[in-house]
């Protein structure tokens, strides 16, 4: 049988070691030996010896229950085996983390993780009138992590000379140093008279970077 369908570039290939890395520019191929941690539902294919465990089911205190507003709910993945992840088709990209490394992501971001990582849920300063981006995950300290964007992302320079405002549905992640707080750029009375679609952004300040998807849309929540 001949078809593009089976170029080399499209085979899953076995792996040589544990851990993730990328299938493809869509998933994360992740060897699983003993457990990691994954966006619930994301699993698209696996192979081997592998069982799945929803959050709150005893599996330990990297599993939190999510309060970020963007339905993020997590699943252990443990045993030995591989697991393709994705979801609809985003772009997939893998963060290695060092020692000392920080990065705080949207949940909604989130595809899966070492379980050597940690993480804890952060509100935004100001935050509790508006809706995604303002709760995130500050995930530290060694090992990789996959994270999703819809559309190419966009990395913004962020200086102690030039802050950033992003809106808070197209935030994806930032550096975890900078110091993050709403900003109201609207005038009630521009408000009242309908407004600009443009009233809160996030703004971030000190030396880093921000990461934005090109779109505001949000995308529908995992189910919980």
């Amino acid at each position: 049988m001949q078809s593009e369908l089976f170029a080399s570039e499209n085979m899953a290939q076995p792996a040589t070691a544990a851990g993730m890395v990328q299938q493809n520019s869509k998933s994360i191929k992740y060897a699983v030996n003993g457990e990691c941690f994954a966006r619930q539902g994301s699993m698209v294919a696996f192979r081997g010896n592998l069982q799945f465990e929803k959050q709150g089911q005893g599996v330990g205190n990297f599993l939190k229950r999510s309060v970020t507003g963007e339905g993020l709910a997590l699943m252990a993945v443990r045993g030995q085996g591989e697991a393709w992840f994705a979801h609809e088709a985003a772009n997939a990209f893998i963060v290695d983390f060092g020692p000392g490394d920080s990065l705080t992501v949207n949940g909604r971001n989130v595809l899966c993780y070492d379980s050597s990582l940690s993480y804890e849920i952060k509100m935004v300063k100001g935050a509790g009138m508006t809706g995604g981006g303002l709760f995130n995950c500050l995930f530290t300290g060694q090992g990789r992590l996959g994270v999703i964007c819809e559309g190419s992302p966009i990395v913004i320079p962020v200086s102690p000379q030039s802050p950033v405002f992003v809106d808070t549905d197209a935030i994806v992640g930032w550096s975890a140093q900078l110091q993050a707080s709403l900003n109201r750029s609207q005038s009630l009375g521009s408000m009242i008279r309908g407004g600009s679609g443009e009233a809160v952004q996030l703004k971030l300040e000190g030396e880093g970077f921000v990461v934005v998807r090109p779109s505001e849309l949000q995308p529908t929540p995992a189910s919980n």
